[in-house]
């Protein structure tokens, strides 16, 4: 859990605008997306992280773009040294995951990136079982590692993708993934775009709370993900 007061670049703090300016009590905006009163609470005041599902359903829930959510992160001046990187071992990289997806940050640590890697297991059947299409700014890159979906959008007839096919789309228009298939699908995804960076911090955040130490961890991402709930 999140202790600290949300800084005035905080999703929480578009959350409670875009809320009031809707005219939306909290129990109101619970009671339209589904959510505990309680989770709202601490989601609003900074006192719990915004998770990729989270923040996918407030947006959904308030009608707004996703970006109008994270775009209030700030800038991160990148320090002059250059060389920097970061290693990521099989297994070991902050997760998060629900029954709709299961996500992992590589590189999670590193700040101010251009660019946000993640690899995706898509679980969700339908765009209905996702809650409709969501849309962020900047672009998407996505590569299927295994497994069959579908890419839907706003714009385009469904399209479907194998392993080892690719797509790099506007992230501004609005997409949902789908799974198709038996075979588990996984994917990886690079984004880029203001705020995109804080759903990387929030994993990064949630797996330091689960393990501590850092080492030796072989994490299920549920269990990480647990922790946000």
């Amino acid at each position: 859990m999140v202790n600290a007061a949300p800084t005035p670049t905080h999703p929480a703090i578009a959350l409670k605008a875009v809320r009031i300016e809707q005219g939306l009590t909290l129990r109101a905006l619970s009671a339209r997306i589904g959510m505990p009163y309680s989770t709202l609470s601490k989601l609003e005041n900074g006192k719990m992280a915004m998770t990729y599902d989270k923040l996918l359903r407030l947006a959904q829930g308030l009608g707004i773009d996703l970006g109008t959510l994270l775009a209030g992160a700030p800038a991160v001046e990148l320090p002059p040294a250059i060389g920097r990187r970061s290693v990521a071992r099989a297994g070991l990289s902050a997760g998060a995951a629900s029954q709709l997806y299961a996500h992992q940050y590589p590189a999670a640590e590193l700040l101010g990136k251009l660019m946000v890697p993640i690899i995706i297991e898509v679980k969700a059947r339908s765009v209905a079982e996702m809650g409709g299409l969501v849309r962020h700014s900047g672009e998407e890159y996505l590569y299927v590692l295994s497994g069959r979906m579908e890419i839907h959008s706003d714009l385009y007839a469904p399209l479907s993708l194998g392993k080892g096919d690719s797509i790099y789309f506007d992230s501004g228009m609005a997409h949902a993934y789908v799974w198709v298939g038996e075979v588990p699908c996984v994917v990886l995804t690079v984004c880029t775009g203001p705020g995109i960076q804080r759903l990387a911090q929030s994993a990064a955040h949630s797996w330091t709370l689960a393990f501590p130490s850092g080492k030796d961890a072989q994490p299920d991402h549920e269990s990480v993900s647990n922790i946000e709930t």
